[in-house]
């Protein structure tokens, strides 16, 4: 990835993506707002107990620095789901200033509307941007290891192909920052559903003991369902980035122990 220092921002961006012109993207960190402990200080979250002025406040800060009016950007609520939703023209602005407006009980949003951007947001959880340069289509999911489970990765590339006629060779993907292999243990009930879904825990749960815990791998789950979507490898970038080793540089939720605040990554078409 490529870190930028906009002002008093830092923010990421991918470097296959960056290297195709016809969109602006971004992942942005926990520096340079104004949110004071524990969610200091970029917090882009509505719902968690930040005062929402001071997250508004934010997200327009960001904007700003970005490039991208606030009233263009498109926001879900959140819930782990594996539903994908596509943003029409009518639905710029939702969840952009505040939680009531947001794009309800979805975990991924796709459009072909130029100059909207699709905005997710994470404490742990893995972001993932698509982009297709020949179509034109865009997408951005959230993927927690409830969504990582139930494939929402997967379902919102054959979203892409099979809504917008998108050819899988032609797709980029972006895997943001998220908590790595390194630190997100888990039980054994959700390890038993990672086995479920995909068959076994080879290079999903690494280091399983005799308790039963191990530790699940988001990034190889979201890109090994990208690839049996179709798209190439090749076209992958994974940020590698752990969350909770960085809690400096980005928001975790582990590592603080469930009250934190909330990075996003956004992706938007260049008219």
């Amino acid at each position: 990835m490529l870190e930028t220092h906009l002002q008093s921002l830092s923010t990421f961006r991918f470097q296959n993506l960056s290297e195709r012109g016809g969109i602006n993207h971004f992942v942005s960190t926990r520096i340079g707002g104004l949110s004071l402990p524990p969610y200091e200080s970029l917090n882009l979250g509505f719902h968690v107990e930040d005062t929402p002025e001071t997250v508004l406040k934010n997200r327009e800060r960001l904007a700003a620095n970005i490039g991208i009016p606030l009233s263009d950007f498109t926001i879900a609520e959140q819930v782990h789901s594996d539903t994908v939703t596509i943003v029409t023209e009518e639905m710029r602005g939702y969840g952009a200033s505040n939680l009531d407006t947001a794009v309800k009980a979805t975990d991924a949003l796709v459009t072909d509307v130029p100059n909207l951007c699709l905005t997710v947001l994470s404490a742990d959880c893995v972001l993932v941007l698509f982009f297709d340069p020949q179509k034109r289509v865009i997408a951005a999911a959230h993927a927690g290891w409830r969504g990582t489970v139930k494939l929402v990765a997967q379902k919102t590339a054959e979203t892409l192909k099979t809504k917008f006629d998108c050819a899988p060779a032609d797709l980029l993907i972006g895997i943001g920052p998220s908590i790595g292999p390194c630190h997100y243990e888990v039980g054994p009930e959700v390890i038993a559903q990672v086995e479920g879904t995909f068959g076994g825990r080879d290079g999903y749960i690494n280091d399983k003991g005799p308790d039963g815990k191990g530790y699940f791998n988001l990034w190889e789950a979201n890109k090994r369902q990208i690839i049996e979507a179709g798209i190439p490898a090749q076209n992958i970038e994974v940020a590698r980035i752990c969350t909770y080793c960085n809690a400096h540089l980005f928001f975790s939720e582990r590592h603080q122990k469930g009250r934190t605040g909330r990075f996003g990554a956004g992706i938007m078409l260049s008219a």
